[in-house]
């Protein structure tokens, strides 16, 4: 038997609040996120300055993911090789009344022969948060350098 995610003693809790929706802002209960929020003139808002969602939403998973392939590299002393760069694409899919998420992970590793450095990305997948909560909607895509 699991214990539930609530039941389970957390490594690290954070909160943050919307006020305003995707056109006002967003900030953390400790002061550390600020961001205004503003809606693209794709989705029929001004544009103007201000993020997203979907742009806060693949800068974390971009973060998390480059972190955990960097666990995974040390964990199997990895020999040094270059600097590795997580790129994270979120797509707003319309799906009827409701939406979607398209979500894309473009990987390079450079000097990295390509057999480890797709064991990389897959322990990295093993290890990240973000994909462990999103398992199977994401895809991946590693590039050579």
């Amino acid at each position: 038997m699991t214990q539930k995610d609530s039941e389970r003693e957390a490594l690290y809790t954070t909160t943050a609040s919307a006020h305003g929706g995707r056109a006002g802002h967003v900030d953390s209960e400790d002061g550390q996120l600020n961001v205004r929020l503003a809606v693209p003139q794709q989705l029929g808002g001004e544009g103007g300055v201000g993020s997203t969602p979907e742009q806060l939403f693949a800068a974390a998973l971009g973060a998390s993911f480059q972190s955990a392939m960097g666990v995974a590299a040390r964990a199997e002393s990895y020999p040094e090789f270059g600097v590795m760069q997580v790129r994270a694409t979120v797509r707003l899919i319309e799906n009827g009344d409701a939406h979607d998420l398209g979500v894309t992970l473009d990987i390079t590793l450079p000097d990295l022969e390509r057999e480890r450095a797709q064991h990389l990305v897959d322990r990295g997948q093993d290890i990240c948060a973000f994909s462990r909560a999103l398992k199977g909607q994401i895809e991946y895509r590693l590039h050579d350098a």
